[in-house]
């Protein structure tokens, strides 16, 4: 060989059995017999063989990098069968054994066919390794494909900041540093974050953690707004944004004096409760502004899922924290004003009960340690001045009524509303549409001529409608440069209004026996309420008409029997109840009524058609009765009060248990009206009716 090196090639030539061996050393020695190869004649199925073998034989030559092309060359040429066969055989990649097989096989035909067996178990090894090697390569490429994109993707935001998810990452670590949380939440936020930090960016839960993340350094965790202390700066604030309501004012000033002396005074639950547009919610507005607090509120309304509350669990998908832990990092503060609006319309549902979710926001024992479902980590709520508002507080649950200190938020009388409209309506209206001052004057009387005739409510969010469609009327001639009075007249509120909604002389009508005045309180204030009995020949049944509830029903049928016990004290002949059918109706009959109030009602106005004496006028009184003849005392005193001074009564009859309500009372609201008060029907009935009979009357009995 050119490097120096021999190379032998060795050919066999023909094939020998071994008969015997004649010595081992120094090298075997045997005798032979020649064999000779048994070679098919015309045999189209051997030249088939010898096809196939040459076919394995060069199918093996391309799959085997280190054979030489010559190889394949010399295989294909070879014309000898005998010589190929053998040539294949020999040089053919199997096992020594096997080839020991090929060469003991007489049979050319038979070693081709064994041969062939051979060579096709060679062949699909040769593909399986060819197949895996592919797959491989293949798998590798790939990898190294998405590790090349990978690194020039990384060298593309090296060069313009870096991994916008390290990013990401790095900016929650530099900001959780700026917390004032305590140790626990710290180790709490680095876990979570750590916890980001190995999922995939693109993997779904990443985009949950982050929000996870993010919510928790949103949150402010011991940060708080300084309080302004200055209390007379908090009474002129307070005086500025609401007339009256002097009760209101005066507790939220001794809470910010007692806040003021003892720093760390926990806040009570103050909640206001009241007819609607009498200024509960705007009162926590002025409280904030007060303080320098942040001012949040949340509508209760209509609430039934807990979780609204308390938050949802990450795992569910759309999970966000309650509302509480939504409102207090909107306020970023954790001292914030939080108004609870609508604390009485909380309702059950079979998501859970809400109400029971407010019993721990509400506690001030509890609320240092707020359990929210969504942070899952305990936030301090201790600081924050909660305020609820409420219409009334029969539907709040008694254990959260407990939690509540209660302060009423009565109506307001016709002087107040004047006020308020003077100081706070009427320049917010002309403020809304676009007007000055000097485009239109509001005379008290037109205000008063508004008030009484186009408004029937404790507040005054009709007022402020009123006022506002008046202002829009004037804006519109304003702008199609119409002339107009811009001292307004009683006339031009006519014109502007329509015809009056309310009169004064349709609560005044008692002309005839059995009609009697009551006094009522709605969730929109007091009402006074008509009560008539009228008597027809029958047989003594009574009817009850006006859409009554269970309560008043049974008060009427109470006055009834109290009356047939009593008939001789009041002068009836007893059988005066067996000859005549009774029919008592409350009018507007469309209007569900119900209530504690209307037994004295009751009682007067069936007296007053069996006795056919009339009630005195402008008298309207309120009280329930015993089957024994007691007045019993009844709740919504100054509603009431309200009520009957808007129809222009002048005298009423209370319970003598309601006198000492009348102690919490301003004299403004008492002034014009005569109360008396009593302990029995027979003192109602000695005051309500006049001494003379009805001229004319049916004599009864």
């Amino acid at each position: 060989m050119p490097d120096g090196s021999t190379s032998i090639i060795i050919q066999g030539k023909r094939r020998y059995r071994i008969a015997g061996f004649v010595s081992e050393t120094p090298y075997f020695k045997a005798k032979v017999e020649s064999l000779n190869d048994i070679m098919p004649e015309n045999d189209n199925e051997f030249n088939a063989i010898v096809g196939s073998l040459k076919d394995l034989s060069i199918k093996i030559a391309q799959f085997t990098a280190n054979v030489p092309p010559e190889a394949t060359f010399a295989v294909k040429n070879i014309e000898n069968s005998s010589f190929l066969i053998n040539f294949i055989c020999s040089n053919t990649d199997i096992k020594v054994e096997d080839k020991q097989k090929l060469l003991e096989i007489e049979s050319l035909k038979d070693r081709g066919i064994q041969a062939i067996s051979f060579l096709v178990r060679e062949v699909q090894m040769l593909e399986l390794k060819h197949d895996i090697q592919k797959k491989v390569k293949t798998d590798i490429d790939r990898q190294q494909r998405e590790f090349m994109l990978n690194q020039q993707m990384k060298t593309i935001q090296d060069e313009l900041g870096g991994n916008p998810a390290e990013q990401e990452i790095n900016a929650f670590k530099a900001r959780a540093k700026t917390k004032k949380w305590n140790e626990e939440i710290a180790k709490f936020f680095k876990k979570e974050v750590e916890k980001l930090a190995r999922l995939n960016p693109a993997a779904g839960e990443y985009s949950v953690q982050f929000t996870f993340c993010q919510t928790l350094l949103d949150l402010p965790w011991n940060e708080y707004t300084v309080d302004n202390f200055d209390l007379k700066n908090a009474s002129k604030v307070l005086d500025e944004d609401h007339y009256g309501l002097e009760k209101v004012k005066e507790r939220i000033l001794e809470h910010l004096a007692v806040l003021k002396l003892k720093n760390d005074m926990k806040s009570p639950i103050l909640c206001l409760y009241g007819p609607p547009g009498v200024g509960k919610t705007s009162l926590g507005k002025s409280v904030a502004r007060a303080l320098d607090r942040s001012y949040v509120r949340v509508s209760l309304g209509g609430l039934n899922d807990e979780s609204e509350i308390r938050g949802h669990r990450k795992t569910y998908i759309g999970a966000m924290p309650g509302r509480i832990i939504q409102n207090i990092k909107k306020a970023k503060s954790s001292n914030p004003v939080f108004i609870l609006d609508e604390i009485d319309k909380v309702s059950k549902h079979f998501h859970g009960d809400p109400a029971s979710a407010l019993l721990e926001v509400l506690d001030p024992e509890q609320n240092s340690e707020f359990h929210d479902n969504y942070v899952e980590a305990d936030f301090d709520l201790s600081k924050v001045m909660f305020i609820a508002t409420a219409n009334t507080l029969s539907t709040i649950a008694p254990p959260l009524r407990d939690r509540l200190e209660l302060i009423e938020v009565s109506g307001y009388l016709v002087e107040e509303k004047i006020e308020i409209a003077k100081r706070h309506l009427i320049p917010k209206q002309l403020e809304n549409h676009g007007l000055k001052k000097t485009n239109v004057t509001f005379s008290k009387d037109v205000i008063e001529l508004i008030i009484d005739g186009y408004t029937r409510e404790s507040g005054v969010r009709e007022l402020d409608k009123k006022l506002a469609k008046v202002i829009r009327r004037i804006a519109k001639k304003i702008a199609f440069e119409e002339t107009y009075n811009k001292k307004l007249t009683k006339e031009d509120i006519r014109e502007y209004l329509g015809v009056i909604e309310f009169s004064k002389e349709k609560y005044q009508g008692n002309e005839f026996a059995g009609v009697v005045t009551g006094l009522a309180w709605t969730a929109v204030g007091g009402e006074i309420l008509y009560v008539e009995t009228s008597l027809s020949k029958g047989k003594g049944a009574l009817t009850l008409t006006g859409n009554l509830g269970d309560v008043m029903k049974e008060s009427a049928m109470l006055a009834h029997e109290y009356l047939k016990s009593h008939a001789e004290q009041l002068g009836l002949d007893s059988e005066v109840f067996s000859n005549w059918n009774v029919h008592v109706h409350v009018p507007e009959g469309a209007i569900p009524k119900d209530g504690p109030s209307a037994g004295v009602t009751m009682v007067t106005s069936l007296a007053s058609a069996f006795t056919q004496r009339k009630v005195k006028k402008s008298l309207a009184m309120t009280g329930e009765i015993t089957l024994r003849g007691k007045v019993l005392p009844v709740g919504g005193i100054k509603e009431k009060i309200l009520a009957a001074k808007r129809a222009g009564i002048t005298e009423i009859i209370l319970s003598e248990d309601n006198k000492k309500h009348l102690e919490e009372i301003k004299d403004d609201y008492l002034k014009g009206v005569q109360f008396h008060f009593v302990k029995t029907i027979m003192d109602v009935l000695d005051i309500a009716l006049l001494k003379t009979k009805v001229e004319k009357a049916v004599k009864i009995g």
